[in-house]
């Protein structure tokens, strides 16, 4: 079995890609700018979506981490037919406070050198293609997944936006949190650990330091499943917390 903390340290390795696909946009748009010169107000409309594609594709291909898993695909939409720009001899590009290069998206265009400054939003789509399980066949809520439950395909990772459990290690023995359907792929908050004891349940707690180790019951104010953090009442009527381990004791940081 497998704890919860795993799942979140998935989840934090996910949010890193996206978070460092963010932040490197922010660092480009600095220095890195649309050079579109002097040409008619219709033309230079036209060439926005063009050269924000050419600009987000260079950008994304020299600064993917090696490490990463993902394919990215990114698709720039169009602006509003009725608005008329005025020529610009400098664009440039930045991500919207609250925005990031996931999923559904946009990105704000400014004119620096101009007649009119000016300053548009361009609708984007940024696909993320990498492996990961897609079930088989439907799942009830409250059952335990097995090996057989889900086959490795490639999919969008950026088509939600909870992090994909990649690795059968992290899903294989994880319950069920909700009704699953066939075709999805699993993702982090699809799954929870298996309940260890119900509340009230008469549970072992542990717990270690220098020189020193500490076993003694206690009762179990709550239900819990593994990696997960509990309050127990000892015996002496103190209330501690502590996390569920794999052998359904309790450890305690005292």
């Amino acid at each position: 079995m497998h704890t919860d903390r795993s799942l979140y340290l998935h989840a934090e390795r996910f949010a890193h890609i996206s978070m460092w696909l963010r932040s490197f946009v922010f660092r480009k748009a600095c220095a890195a700018t649309l050079l579109l010169g002097m040409v008619p107000a219709v033309q230079a409309q036209a060439d926005l979506g063009q050269f924000t594609q050419q600009w987000l594709n260079e950008t994304m291909q020299r600064n993917m981490p090696s490490q990463s898993p993902l394919r990215m695909e990114v698709s720039v939409g169009q602006l509003d037919e009725r608005l008329r720009l005025s020529p610009c001899a400098r664009i440039e590009p930045y991500l919207p406070a609250g925005a990031r290069l996931w999923g559904r998206t946009r990105l704000g265009l400014r004119c620096l050198e101009g007649a009119t400054r000016w300053n548009v939003f361009l609708p984007v789509t940024v696909k993320a293609f990498g492996p990961a399980w897609v079930l088989m066949g439907d799942v009830k809520s409250g059952e335990v997944l097995s090996e057989a439950d889900a086959t490795e395909m490639e999919v969008d990772w950026a088509a939600e936006s909870a992090a994909i459990v990649a690795e059968p290690s992290l899903w294989v023995g994880q319950v069920a949190s909700r009704p699953l359907k066939a075709g999805q792929a699993l993702r982090q908050p699809m799954l929870r650990a298996p309940q260890v004891f119900q509340a009230g349940a008469q549970v072992r707690v542990s717990a270690q330091g220098n020189g020193y180790a500490i076993s003694a019951g206690g009762q179990a104010l709550m239900a819990g499943s593994i990696g997960q953090t509990v309050r127990i009442k000892m015996v002496n009527g103190k209330i501690v917390s502590g996390i569920v381990q794999d052998d359904g004791t309790i450890n305690v940081n005292l």
